[in-house]
């Protein structure tokens, strides 16, 4: 746990999984990102599946947020080892329970979007079905991110389990709005375009200590920090380039911090600037 301006914040390292190289890295040819990220026999290299908890230390209000949830615990045997999936016996609720953070105090789950790996531990399977995790949050979601995920194309469905979400619009607990918004005092989201429809990026105002960066899947590793690596995933690629050039444009001259959801041993960085282009300045834990 960090003390970021008026949050702390605190990173859960929910478990790892590990996907196709090349995917992750688009047209990038396998020499250069393998020496970054190193690939397995079958191609996959190892990601992280850190999630990030804000406490506002300054409200009245109790409000502990979670931001995503992991891969979950749903998978099929078989699945979890084409993904490579292993987390913590008992899941995300274990992985916060390690960190010391009780898993029913979890007021809200901000998620990014709907991909398996971002919002599998938002509901957990039961002999009566599928129920939320968290039994006292509110889930925070772009609408268009809903909807996508109801209907995607054939060139994405596999990135989405409905029994990741299908619950959370039945029992009450979902909030779908528009467009960009500040949340909460403190915490923004930034919609993001290239992925996938309507990710949404979480922007917390430290005050003195600076902005920080929740960057999900636009740029999920340090290597992913150079423009031109764009993950083949994305379904809109040039979109995502310039999203990155913006966003490290600002977090650059602003000095924010970013915080990586995937990259096997970074949480966060400053950035800096080298032979122009940007690059993990100081590295942070959280």
């Amino acid at each position: 746990m960090r003390r970021f301006g008026r949050f702390n914040v605190s990173a859960i390292e929910a478990g790892r999984l590990g996907l196709d190289g090349g995917a992750m890295f688009g047209v990038v040819p396998k020499p250069l990102w393998s020496r970054t990220n190193p690939a397995d026999e079958a191609n996959r290299i190892d990601l992280a599946t850190r999630l990030m908890v804000v406490e506002d230390t300054t409200t009245t209000i109790k409000r502990r947020v979670l931001v995503d949830t992991g891969v979950g615990n749903k998978f099929p045997e078989k699945q979890k080892a084409q993904f490579k999936i292993t987390q913590p016996e008992g899941g995300v609720r274990q992985a916060l329970a390690t960190a010391g953070i009780d898993p029913d105090s979890i007021t809200d789950v901000i998620l990014t979007h709907l991909h398996f790996d971002h919002a599998g531990g938002a509901t957990t399977a039961r002999d009566d079905g599928y129920v939320a995790t968290f039994p006292n949050a509110t889930y925070h979601l772009q609408r268009r991110a809903w909807k996508w995920a109801e209907h995607p194309t054939e060139r994405d469905s596999g990135s989405f389990r409905t029994a990741d979400f299908q619950a959370l619009g039945a029992n009450g607990q979902l909030h779908l709005f528009d467009g960009p918004i500040e949340l909460f005092p403190g915490v923004s989201l930034i919609v993001s375009e290239g992925h996938t429809v309507a990710q949404q990026l979480v922007l917390l105002d430290g005050d003195d200590d600076g902005k920080l960066l929740y960057c999900a899947d636009v740029m999920p590793t340090r290597a992913h920090l150079r423009l031109a690596w764009v993950m083949g995933y994305d379904l809109y690629p040039l979109t995502t380039l310039e999203e990155k050039r913006m966003l490290l444009a600002q977090g650059l001259e602003e000095d924010w911090t970013i915080f990586f959801e995937h990259d096997p041993t970074l949480t966060a960085c400053k950035l800096a600037e080298k032979d122009g282009n940007v690059v993990v300045g100081e590295e942070l834990k959280f």
